[in-house]
């Protein structure tokens, strides 16, 4: 999937396990398929899952997700992953790597969520929730949450050389307006707030038809929170946004920039990843690209003047 991952397989799971933490080296190991863009996982047991970062930069989130998400956890609506234990490099494997409880349900994708309305109001109080903790000491966006939550003009030149790279494969002047109108939007210009930085259907789990679990705080920063708010566009349908915004209190600006995180994050994922390499997050990206342009045209044939 990346050029400098490094491959990991349960024996080297079962090395580190008996090294570091031998208390669990005789339970079963599984790989978790499909393995995540950052993370290979890894269950172990029934109830905790083992994360070994793919690149060097991954560790580094995952030393993050440590320190802040016990802290965070009790103040959150929704079932989120607790730390159990921090590993060091070892058995040829470089990079320090995290035990973490294993939280039951299955991804977030349409057919196993049996009504959007409830998904749209779940989502809106667990961001609230989230962006209602202090965050004074938070970590603002960087290397180590892959810069989410910061201003989004900041991404116009990789957005814009993703547009290049994918030419014929888009419409691109269709891609072009719908990024300038979001990049038109005025900045937050309030305080930076909490945000998840990756909530779509790879990291929301969902049990008995609800949403259940929030997963992955690699992107776990402070910041804008049209980053948190683009998950309308990724997980959400045209008829069930309003839902959302209304009990989230999203303002204008702040709803048209999380179209330009939603298209951004798109156009940049796809001309790295492949059908290949990882058909999840080509199919999800094409189909969020989708969404944004769909409710692009919408408004402005709205606009335009009728015969």
């Amino acid at each position: 999937m990346h050029a400098d991952e490094v491959d990991t397989d349960v024996s080297l799971v079962r090395r580190l396990l008996a090294a570091q933490f031998p208390q669990w080296a005789h339970l079963p190991i599984e790989p978790v398929r499909p393995f995540g863009t950052d993370n290979a996982n890894y269950r172990l047991g029934n109830d905790m899952v083992v994360r070994l970062p793919r690149q060097e930069r991954t560790s580094r989130t995952l030393e993050k997700e440590r320190q802040w998400l016990p802290r965070l956890a009790p103040l959150l609506p929704l079932a989120v992953p607790v730390p159990l234990a921090g590993g060091m490099p070892g058995e040829g494997y470089p990079f320090t790597w995290s035990v973490y409880t294993w939280l039951r349900g299955e991804n977030a994708t349409g057919e196993r969520i049996s009504d959007r309305g409830q998904l749209a109001t779940d989502l809106a109080e667990f961001i609230a929730a989230l962006q209602r903790i202090d965050a004074t000491d938070g970590p603002p966006p960087g290397e180590h949450n892959f810069f989410r939550g910061e201003p989004l003009a900041r991404r116009d030149a990789a957005t814009r050389t993703a547009i290049a790279s994918l030419g014929s494969q888009i419409d691109v002047d269709a891609v072009s307006a719908a990024w300038e109108e979001a990049l038109r939007a005025p900045e937050w210009q309030r305080a930076p707030v909490w945000v998840h930085g990756d909530l779509d259907a790879r990291n929301l789990l969902v049990a008995n038809g609800r949403l259940s679990a929030v997963i992955d705080f690699g992107g776990l920063g402070v910041g804008d929170p049209a980053c948190d708010v683009m998950v309308v566009w990724k997980v959400l349908t045209a008829d069930t946004r309003h839902i959302f915004r209304t009990a989230l209190a999203v303002d204008e600006a702040t709803w048209a920039r999380s179209r330009g995180w939603a298209l951004s994050q798109a156009l940049i994922a796809l001309p790295y990843y492949t059908l290949e390499t990882n058909a999840i997050l080509v199919q999800e990206a094409q189909r969020w690209m989708a969404e944004v342009l769909a409710d692009h045209h919408s408004r402005r044939a709205e606009k335009s003047p009728q015969p």
